[in-house]
């Protein structure tokens, strides 16, 4: 069939074709914690970007990469993204950061952005995505999920996030000390994260609330300048990395009644397992 659109309405050139945008989880920081599917996104002749807060300085997540061996690509580029609560700056340097983004993208080619941790938790790459489909609607997103820095804390730590019942929160630490200690009474585990700000005012909260001996402080997981505290009141008066957490078990919290099933059934409707097997 022949093609019967006027010509002044045919397209006098072809469709442009976006490359995709993926956010590459790293872990937080021991390269053998990138996944396979992260491993090959960055093997695949995508562009790498990687964030930093101010040009031309290290970029954590591209230490990850590096410390694993893989070949940093010719044409790797940061995008800056501040540490500020200027909106006006913040809202300048997004958009920069996805119209090179963007620009990227249009030669076809994908684009692996570097994310140290996951990139669904407290990432910069959600912005950057929004930020990017603001300007380009048609790009494709894909988000590789990796391991988050309080679950390889925990397991460093040797301590269980949350079992069987028990109700875990992760917060920033930003939040203050009334809000932390509010939840210390709904969650069994509560990770606070970027403690640096306010930690002497939360080690004073766990002191008083006798949660010293059930807490944990860990900075810079999985990379070669970990470190982890277990006597967390010795922190006092330090100052710690800005990539650090604490996590805090409150064994001593008083638990609501569960509502179990579907339907609650009788007591007389109720036989054991074993005395129905022995009819």
């Amino acid at each position: 069939m022949n093609d019967m659109t006027p010509p002044h309405l045919q397209a006098s050139q072809p469709a442009l074709r976006f490359g995709r945008l993926i956010g590459v989880s790293l872990g937080p920081g021991d390269p053998d914690l990138i996944t396979r599917r992260g491993w090959a996104a960055l093997q695949s002749g995508a562009r790498w970007a990687y964030p930093v807060k101010r040009a031309e300085e290290s970029s954590y997540a591209l230490g990850i990469a590096r410390r694993g061996g893989l070949e940093i690509p010719a044409d790797v580029a940061e995008l800056v993204f501040p540490m500020t609560r200027d909106a006006t700056a913040l809202a300048k340097a997004w958009t920069r950061a996805a119209s090179r983004t963007v620009e990227w993208l249009a030669s076809g080619r994908d684009v692996a952005f570097l994310v140290e941790g996951d990139a669904s938790t407290y990432s910069t790459f959600r912005h950057l995505a929004r930020a990017v489909r603001e300007l380009a609607p048609a790009v494709t997103v894909e988000t590789i999920p990796g391991v988050s820095s309080f679950a390889a804390a925990a397991a460093r730590a040797d301590v269980a996030l949350a079992e069987e019942d028990e109700t875990l929160a992760i917060i920033p630490a930003a939040y203050g000390v009334p809000v932390i200690d509010h939840l210390l009474d709904e969650f069994d585990t509560l990770v606070l994260m970027k403690v640096k700000p306010l930690l002497d005012e939360v080690l004073d909260l766990l002191e008083r609330r006798g949660l010293i001996a059930t807490s944990c402080f860990i900075e810079k997981v999985g990379s070669p300048e970990e470190r982890v505290v277990r006597d967390v009141a010795s922190l006092r008066g330090e100052k710690v990395n800005y990539l650090s957490l604490l996590l805090v078990q409150n064994p001593k919290r008083v638990r609501g009644e569960l509502r179990r099933g579907c339907r609650k059934r009788s007591e007389a409707s109720y036989i054991p397992a074993a005395a129905e097997a022995a009819t």
